[in-house]
């Protein structure tokens, strides 16, 4: 496994003076956040090629999340949504990266009225997704969410559900295991041993169970020692990437420490 760093923790920074704080952190990969301050372009797609070239550094891209719901229950907005995710693909296949992450959709103020047409419109975004990473040849994977945010792929039971669904496309489509996410759903151990084989990229920071605090890694309640135990179990290979907000440098040389 390799340890890496989620470009979370220094959003509000120019991405100008981010990337030279990143050249300077010992890890062996980074998460570009296409987002905010940091939302790619040719100009930043250009500057992360210069910056990570020669390096023997991998990337992966978490997909813009802001004001985005892949379940859009109004065809205007889902439009829109969807335009500003082939875009974040369209710049991120430039970069070569590992994976690019996505959230699921979201359940609307309409969800009671209209039962599982938000879950459709899910479903139909995820494959308009897969077939668009095709053509760019780009890996893609869908994120585990908490509670007590209104998602529709938060456990176990819906990510099952989901995959079913999906049919044969769910084949091409791997997750992204959040750990603090899973924490404060209570399912870290469930979830690897269900999902093992899918998981294909995994996001590390902590909590104490109750909110989606995005602590430093040992500062919250997850029984590390556990989880690393469990993620060698299913023979994971890829990044443990640290999206942690805060004690970043702490993060990194405690899973050092559990990895040696």
């Amino acid at each position: 496994m390799r340890l890496g760093l989620s470009m979370l923790f220094c959003l509000g920074e120019p991405f100008s003076t981010a990337i030279k704080c990143l050249d300077k952190i010992g890890v062996d990969h980074i998460e570009i956040v296409d987002e905010g301050l940091h939302a790619l372009n040719s100009r930043r797609v250009s500057m992360l090629k210069r910056t990570f070239s020669g390096k023997g550094i991998s990337l992966s891209v978490h997909a813009p999340f802001a004001d985005i719901n892949i379940a859009s229950t109004s065809p205007t907005i889902r439009r829109a949504v969807m335009k500003r995710l082939k875009k974040s693909m369209e710049f991120s296949a430039q970069l070569n990266p590992e994976c690019w992450v996505f959230h699921p959709g979201i359940r609307s103020a309409v969800s009671d009225a209209l039962r599982n047409l938000d879950w459709e419109i899910n479903l139909k975004s995820t494959h308009e997704l897969l077939r668009e990473a095709e053509k760019y040849g780009l890996r893609i994977t869908v994120e585990n969410v908490p509670e007590p945010f209104p998602f529709l792929l938060k456990k176990v039971k819906e990510f099952e559900r989901f995959y079913e669904a999906l049919g044969e496309d769910g084949l091409n489509l791997g997750i992204t295991f959040d750990v603090g996410h899973a924490n404060i759903n209570g399912e870290i151990n469930e979830f690897i041993k269900r999902f093992g084989s899918k998981i294909v990229h995994i996001h590390v920071h902590d909590n104490n169970g109750d909110f989606d605090a995005h602590l430093g890694v040992g500062f919250g309640s997850i029984n590390w020692v556990e989880v690393i135990s469990a993620v060698k179990k299913i023979n994971y290979r890829g990044a443990l990437v640290v999206e942690s907000k805060g004690n970043i440098g702490e993060s990194i040389q405690t899973l050092k420490k559990l990895l040696k």
